[in-house]
């Protein structure tokens, strides 16, 4: 894509009850033109948070899904740079030049996956399955947008070239256990919605196998079993919301008889 002129751009955190991360995070971004908080409507003390920070802009939104969620954002930025950031996450210095940079290139791609550094409680988690994680935060929203068939896990749909930065961004997902887990139920829950959407039914060797093979494959293919105890938490639980997805399929399928 060819530019002239400085590059803006758009900063976009979608929130729910993120009173732990929040405030770090927006202080942390101070290479933006712009920084727009989506919040579903949280009932801890995010929305005071963010309300006291004059350079962000607090719109309240009622989840849908994160598919939704994130069109609804992007059609409230100015700016045609979009970059998407959980608030459980943080750049660091080389990145944040690394962005600037980037949108300035006259060569600059239409979007750029970015690799994510995964944190188990403060400590990096080294296998699992995480140690090739890359997502898309970083585009031009001119010639992007997330498929409207996913709810979970979203699918951004690029028109032009792709592109992946350097450096990474450090995510702190795992705080604890029953947090960590609840995220695996509601990932599950919208997951088996995604289907019901599509028309495909719960087929039961499916819904025994599935959740073993995803265990299996992240402990021992993508050496979970190398990080040890945090590697059996973190494959548990993602087979976990793969049981849940056919559970939550089952049960929906099953009221509409």
């Amino acid at each position: 894509m060819n530019f002239t002129g400085k590059q803006k751009l758009s900063v976009l955190i979608i929130t729910l009850n993120e009173e732990r991360f929040i405030a770090s995070l927006l202080k942390d971004i101070d290479f933006a033109d712009e920084v727009i908080v989506i919040d579903s409507y949280s009932t801890d003390k995010t929305i005071s948070i963010v309300a006291s920070m004059p350079h962000v802009t607090l719109i309240q939104n009622h989840f849908i899904n994160y598919t939704s969620q994130r069109n609804f954002a992007i059609d409230q930025a100015k700016n045609d740079w979009i970059l998407f950031l959980d608030a459980d996450e943080l750049l660091t210095p080389k990145l944040k030049t690394e962005i600037v940079t980037t949108i300035n290139s006259k060569d600059a791609a239409s979007a750029y996956l970015v690799y994510r550094t995964f944190m188990f409680k403060n400590k990096e988690l080294n296998f699992s399955g995480w140690q090739t994680d890359k997502i898309f935060r970083l585009f031009n929203k001119s010639a992007c947008r997330y498929n409207e068939d996913r709810m979970v896990h979203e699918k951004l749909i690029v028109q032009g070239e792709i592109a992946v930065l350097k450096n990474k961004i450090i995510h702190f997902s795992y705080t604890s256990y029953q947090e960590y887990k609840l995220k695996m139920i509601q990932y599950g829950i919208l997951k088996a919605n995604e289907k019901i959407k599509k028309a495909q039914k719960p087929q039961q060797i499916v819904a025994f196998l599935h959740p073993i093979y995803t265990f299996l494959y992240q402990f021992l293919i993508r050496l979970g079993f190398l990080d040890g105890i945090r590697g059996v938490i973190i494959c548990y639980l993602n087979a976990y919301s793969i049981f849940i997805r056919y559970k939550e399929l089952k049960k929906i399928t099953a009221s509409r008889i």
